[in-house]
């Protein structure tokens, strides 16, 4: 389903806030890589789909009423086996299902470790859409690292951007640790200006975090909001 329909599909069911999967259809839609989420129906599915695609997993909530799954427990990482994704599943539903009694689980591969980045958009009400980068994690509240500018963005803002960091020494191979593809992270701004800008009823997206590699880049957690 391309990106329209889904957001079609979205307005259709009264909703504004796309699900973490369908977030990430579109992010691929836009030739942004992302961690599949695998919905999963039942403990023998989740289970059934760790399987297929490899310990350890993730297992998350999967609710257009909890936008922020971690602040209700509605995230478990590394699992490495049927056992713990069936206990997993039961908290985390339990805990879900005490805010909204149809929550289901999405279930994705543990990504390799990277460097956590954060890209998002907004909307001001006076200047429109902004992008912002920084670095993800823990570090984007404690740290503040954060620089913005105005969409649409050329290349040569993304780049400008990526300097900016305070923290772009750590992007680039700070004392002996691989560098982040800086040309891969670019294009994902770019991609992100493009895919707002190509449907304008985009309110947010957030991809938290967005782990650069030295190869690439691989978003691990999105959300996005449309305009009322």
């Amino acid at each position: 389903m391309n990106p329209q329909d889904l957001l079609k599909k979205a307005r259709e069911e009264g909703r504004t806030f796309l699900l973490e999967d369908e977030t990430k259809e579109i992010l691929e839609a836009a030739g942004i890589a992302t961690a599949r989420c695998y919905r999963v129906g039942s403990l023998e599915e989740a289970k059934r789909v760790a399987f297929e695609i490899g310990f350890p997993v993730v297992l998350k909530l999967r609710s257009p009423y909890i936008p922020h799954k971690s602040d209700v427990g509605g995230v478990a990482l590394n699992l490495s086996s049927p056992e713990e994704v069936a206990r997993a599943s039961e908290r985390l539903l339990a805990a879900g299902r005490r805010y909204d009694p149809q929550a289901g689980l999405v279930l994705q591969k543990m990504a390799r470790p990277g460097r956590e980045l954060i890209i998002g958009v907004t909307t001001d009400s006076h200047f429109g859409p902004v992008i912002m980068l920084g670095l993800g994690g823990i570090f984007t509240e404690v740290l503040q690292d954060i620089v913005y500018r105005l969409l649409p963005i050329t290349a040569g803002d993304a780049r400008e951007m990526i300097a900016s960091l305070k923290s772009y020494p750590l992007l680039t191979g700070y004392r002996g640790q691989k560098p982040v593809d800086l040309e891969a992270l670019e294009k994902v701004l770019l991609k992100v200006s493009e895919l707002v800008e190509a449907n304008p009823a985009i309110k947010e997206l957030d991809l938290n975090p967005l782990m650069g590699y030295s190869t690439g880049t691989l978003v691990l957690d999105a959300r996005l909001v449309l305009r009322q």
